[in-house]
């Protein structure tokens, strides 16, 4: 008798016990932009995202109501923050005076964007949002983890996948015993090939050490900025990534620079959970691949916007090093430019072709290409990588040049072919993008 009593009351408790556990495949912690955005990349990748805030409001640092100007990342309108942008452009477009130019400096009371934010993580499906959640507790459990939270004085536990630590000082690393750094990008043994993997971009990097001078390696300099992948993953500790200490989390100003790293940290945290991996097994092209699919930049430039069809082309060939940018100092605001309508220099892309493609060393030594690329180079190494016939090639090329790819230009073999031409040809036909690179930007034989 006291046996099944025993039985009965054990399984009155079940309910309750598994009542109080939560399961998601990502914990975003820190209500901050960056864990909003990485919230929202994470739940619209469709993936099942829990983001808890220890105090009573998403964004907190946002709350002052004086009119600020966010002087940069107004040209670069990327994923998220471009988003962003736009719902406070159209809050704010009947305020006499008001600027709402697509590339004017971003003005706003702090608390309207907090509100924006939350109106934006409100609207997306999958994405549940926890407020006065405080940790009290974390651990490993298998590759994910476990955590207890008190929410309004009452205890409860949360598995789940993956952990985004979004607190300000990453303190939940901290909790962990993980001795987090930041990127530094104006460090000297900074990999300059790390640029490949970037999640996030702007053009407001704070410089951390402003007494020293970035080596000429780095690309792009500063205080243009591609953020790496490796940079989000904590060391030592499986399925956690780190959005904390890299920007100041309660200086407005560096708002763009929050929601695009947090959107980038979103989309590696979704791919751990769709492929069922863990942070050490990223694959950098296709959370890039998922970056791009939702309007955000790899690479800075300013003059190939979103809204050019080529966006993508651009982006990816420029992520392989392929192509790179140009800086502009001669304004007040540095730009780095892709300058698309100026001719490719085989001297630029001869050594990355060498790189990805084990055919091209040969049919450089054979073609002997002169100092700028032509039409007919493109072709001739379009049809030697792909095995395809150079006459049909021609033939189908000269078809497609201005019905399909819209080029303005004549097609003409003999003339050197322009760097959004290349990118798009190159693109498509070859597709050096799918060319897998590791952590620090090396491609992978």
């Amino acid at each position: 008798m006291i046996k099944r009593l025993f039985f009965v009351l054990l399984l009155l408790k079940c309910p309750i016990t598994y009542a109080q556990t939560i399961k998601t495949d990502i914990l975003v912690i820190g209500g901050g932009p960056a864990g909003c955005s990485a919230a929202i990349q994470g739940a619209r990748s469709k993936i099942k995202t829990v983001l808890i805030e220890a105090g009573p409001q998403l964004c907190p640092s946002m709350q002052a109501q004086t009119m600020v100007t966010i002087g940069h990342g107004h040209n670069l309108p990327s994923g998220i923050w471009g988003e962003f942008r736009k719902w406070v452009t159209v809050f704010y477009k009947k305020t006499p005076g008001y600027d709402t130019a697509y590339n004017a400096p971003l003005r706003l009371e702090p608390y309207t964007g907090a509100a924006i934010i939350k109106k934006m993580a409100d609207t997306v499906k999958n994405l549940t949002t926890k407020l006065n959640t405080v940790v009290i507790a974390i651990k490993k459990d298998g590759d994910g983890w476990v955590v207890t939270v008190n929410q309004d004085s009452k205890s409860q536990q949360i598995k789940a996948k993956l952990i985004i630590d979004a607190t300000p000082n990453a303190s939940i690393a901290e909790k962990l015993n993980i001795n987090f750094k930041p990127v530094d990008l104006i460090a000297d043994n900074h990999q300059s090939a790390a640029y490949r993997t970037s999640i996030a971009t702007g053009d407001g990097y704070p410089e951390q050490n402003g007494d020293k001078t970035p080596p000429s390696g780095n690309y792009p300099q500063l205080p243009l900025y591609c953020i790496p992948l490796s940079s989000i993953v904590a060391p030592g500790a499986e399925n956690l990534l780190v959005t904390g200490k890299l920007f100041p989390g309660d200086d407005i100003q560096y708002l763009p620079n929050q929601l695009m790293l947090g959107q980038g940290a979103g989309a590696a945290a979704a791919f751990c959970a769709f492929f069922k991996t863990t942070t050490h097994k990223l694959n950098s092209r296709t959370v890039q691949g998922e970056l791009l699919d939702f309007k955000s930049y790899l690479v800075p430039f300013a003059d190939v916007n979103q809204n050019d069809r080529y966006f993508r082309s651009v982006q990816q060939v420029a992520a392989t090093g392929l192509l790179k940018g140009g800086q502009k100092l001669d304004s007040n605001v540095p730009e780095l430019l892709f300058m698309p309508d100026s001719a490719v220099n085989t001297a630029e892309i001869e050594p990355v072709l060498n790189d990805i493609y084990t055919r091209t060393f040969l049919w450089f030594n054979r073609e002997k290409p002169k100092p700028k690329f032509t039409v007919e180079n493109t072709l001739s190494l379009i049809s030697e990588i792909t095995l395809t016939d150079p006459k049909t090639l021609h033939i189908s090329m000269a078809k497609a040049w201005k019905s399909q790819y819209k080029f303005q230009s004549d097609f003409d073999v003999n003339r050197p072919i322009t760097r959004r031409e290349f990118a798009i040809l190159v693109n498509q036909f070859l597709n050096p993008f799918a060319r897998t690179v590791d952590l620090s930007g090396r491609f992978i034989n």
